[in-house]
């Protein structure tokens, strides 16, 4: 592909930075109302060249066709604690009106054979441009940390074996991914006490800078 990638990627640039503020954002909005806050942090990228050439490659997308097939050249991940909390943020992006959602993809229902799990929201954003508005496509996915962790380490091997993953260490990720749902079952389940566990931390950090502040 011939293409001016600088130029292309400015937009989507641009939409990653902007999301991430205003996710930021609503994190620090829940933390000074002191409610529980769905959003452990934020994370965002421009897909990488490369990456962008072998996909449009495997899915014989043309360049003229690439913004509007490609729906994950601007992603952001939003990482939660808990299950539940997903569905927190999901209803938050509903109610947003600075972005249109298109489609949403449960992965985590109905999770991918190889044990994926994560909730993708494919979102319309419009960023300002010299040329005026522009509207691109962007990728929202949120999950538990525990999900975050197995979905890295599953990406890192596939990218090593070029997505011909060994059948045994496809069979070790698989229990991997169901040990990992394990745990986020388990940390559900003592959500209250972990969170009770929390703000005690945070108070007595807090108690302790003020004493080392006086002193």
């Amino acid at each position: 592909m011939n293409m001016d990638w600088e130029t292309l990627l400015v937009p989507y640039k641009q939409a990653v930075d902007e999301l991430k503020i205003k996710f930021r954002g609503i994190r620090e909005q829940f933390e000074k109302s002191s409610q529980s806050c769905p959003i452990e942090f934020v994370t965002g990228r421009v897909k990488p060249v490369k990456s962008i050439i072998n996909k449009a490659y495997q899915k014989n997308i043309t360049e003229d066709r690439l913004e509007n097939e490609l729906q994950d050249l601007a992603g952001i991940r939003i990482m939660c604690q808990f299950t539940n909390d997903i569905e927190t943020v999901i209803n938050l992006l509903r109610q947003r009106n600075d972005f249109t959602i298109l489609e949403e993809r449960d992965y985590i229902t109905h999770k991918k054979p190889s044990g994926y799990r994560s909730y993708h929201v494919v979102i319309e954003y419009p960023v300002q441009v010299l040329e005026g508005e522009k509207k691109i496509l962007a990728e929202i996915q949120i999950r538990t940390l525990a999900m975050n962790f197995w979905a890295t380490i599953e990406h890192s091997i596939n990218y090593k074996y070029q997505g011909q993953i060994p059948e045994d260490i496809r069979e070790r990720l698989q229990r991997a991914a169901e040990a990992a749902n394990r745990l986020d079952e388990e940390m559900s389940q003592i959500r209250g006490e972990i969170q009770d566990a929390q703000l005690v931390f945070l108070e007595r950090n807090d108690q302790s800078s003020e004493t080392n502040l006086d002193s």
